[in-house]
């Protein structure tokens, strides 16, 4: 946590609580968009993510599905997070952060204003030539490489085509709360009311969820949308850690024929398949000794969608 530019006390998962024991989310600061996405490009963009994030997540689908990956440099930081939070590092996969002196993301917070007072979150679109942070919002990242740098990529593929945004952004409520962070309103819960109150809300969209895909190949529509990224993110990681570690243990993913067979219709895609990191997504969340003291790394699950990730993932 930064105090005025300071980093003053120990990283915490869980971010803000009410007096019931909820789990508040944190908003995002910074929310710039792109305007001039020529001039943008040239000055130089780079991503900062980490593969057990799921905000970042989406926007590492997004840039692979938009022609970005050439456009947009890639910097990663490592699964686990210690005392100072997320740190560049050396675990497979992870990246150094392209910046002298650079060894964790609030450092890139502070760069961009000394005095930040908040978290230091993933995913962070950051601009190269001014050494500055112009959105840490994994909602508006998606817009920005689908719609501003549109002009650059003049992709065939539209994650938020005007005929469809009203059913998109409905979607996209209708899942937030209950799902995408609904499991974590349930693990970072801290009175069993919180707790209960969240698992009855998750589980109630999952049976419609698992409803609407016994008839329906994509979340909104006829095409792949972003609201498939965002619902994407959430199910590759629940029976991998959300299941045990956060107590979403009701059913897993798995028990729903309709969503597993949607979540390996998306791993056929490369976009989704090569950015979904299993080790990754395994180190980091049993890394949060709030709820793994022991620090113990379990074995499985192995699952059938396994088959469509890169080796070594």
């Amino acid at each position: 946590m930064l105090v005025n530019g300071k980093w003053l006390s120990k990283w915490d998962p869980v971010q803000k609580k009410d007096s019931e024991g909820r789990f508040i989310r944190q908003s995002s600061v910074f929310t710039q968009r792109i305007t001039d996405a020529e001039s943008a490009v040239e000055q130089g963009l780079r991503l900062y993510v980490a593969y057990i994030c799921p905000w970042a997540t989406r926007t590492l689908i997004a840039r692979s599905l938009l022609g970005l990956e050439e456009i947009i440099e890639l910097k990663v930081l490592e699964p686990q997070l210690g005392d100072l939070g997320w740190k560049f590092g050396s675990f497979p996969g992870a990246t150094k952060s392209g910046i002298e002196g650079v060894e964790f993301a609030h450092q890139l917070y502070t760069i961009t204003d000394d005095q930040y007072t908040g978290r230091a979150t993933v995913p962070i679109l950051w601009d190269m030539q001014n050494n500055k942070i112009i959105n840490n919002e994994s909602s508006d990242i998606l817009h920005i490489f689908n719609e501003d740098l549109r002009p650059i990529h003049n992709s065939d593929i539209d994650l938020y085509p005007m005929e469809l945004q009203q059913d998109i952004d409905a979607f996209n409520d209708s899942i937030y709360e209950s799902v995408n962070n609904g499991v974590y309103r349930a693990g970072f819960a801290s009175s069993q009311q919180a707790y209960n109150e969240a698992i009855v809300s998750l589980f109630e969209r999952l049976e419609s969820l698992e409803l609407h895909f016994q008839s329906n190949d994509y979340a909104v529509g006829k095409q792949l949308t972003q609201s498939d990224i965002r619902l994407f993110v959430t199910l590759t990681r629940f029976d991998v850690a959300y299941h045990g570690l956060f107590k979403t243990n009701v059913k897993s993913i798995s028990e729903f024929p309709a969503i597993s067979a949607y979540l390996e219709r998306l791993l056929k895609i490369e976009a989704f398949a090569k950015n979904t990191r299993i080790d990754h997504i395994k180190a980091g969340y049993y890394s949060i000794k709030a709820l793994n003291p022991s620090q113990i790394v379990p074995q499985g699950p192995e699952l059938n969608w396994f088959k469509y990730l890169p080796k070594g993932t």
